[in-house]
């Protein structure tokens, strides 16, 4: 009998920094994941209207367009997005940032002074644990 092999884990990333865009593609870029990455909210929005779904969302505050937290804002007023775990990430641990970002419906904060292995290692702890605010609704 042949095992089939794992789905991938799709992943949304929304980062309005190319250079760090890039650098949260080449930390992810894994065989288990299925990576979608925009600079802007309103890209990453519309592609959430057509249909993708990700298993994690990967979001900057510090958008171009809108902040991340407007957009986290949004999406969680829509149920069909309720359930998607959200990492917000940060150029620093400030504490009402923090704490606006988590009322809006973060998941986790990410800074991205550390973002290397610690961004990693959040992946794959959400994509185990799911998003336990909306699971407990």
């Amino acid at each position: 009998m042949v095992d089939k092999p794992a789905a991938k884990k799709r992943i949304l990333i929304i980062e309005g920094n190319a250079e760090e865009l890039r650098l949260i593609e080449f930390l992810l870029n894994r065989p288990e994941f299925d990576l979608a990455a925009t600079a802007t909210a309103a890209t990453g929005a519309r592609l959430l209207r057509n249909g993708m779904l990700p298993d994690v969302l990967i979001m900057d505050l510090a958008l171009p367009d809108i902040s991340g937290i407007e957009l986290l804002k949004q999406m969680r007023n829509r149920p069909q997005y309720d359930r998607i775990p959200v990492i917000v990430l940060a150029d620093a641990a400030r504490p009402m940032e923090i704490r606006a970002a988590l009322v809006a419906g973060a998941d986790r904060y990410v800074t991205k002074t550390y973002m290397g292995n610690n961004l990693i290692k959040t992946v794959f702890e959400i994509l185990e644990t799911g998003r336990a605010v909306a699971a407990d609704a």
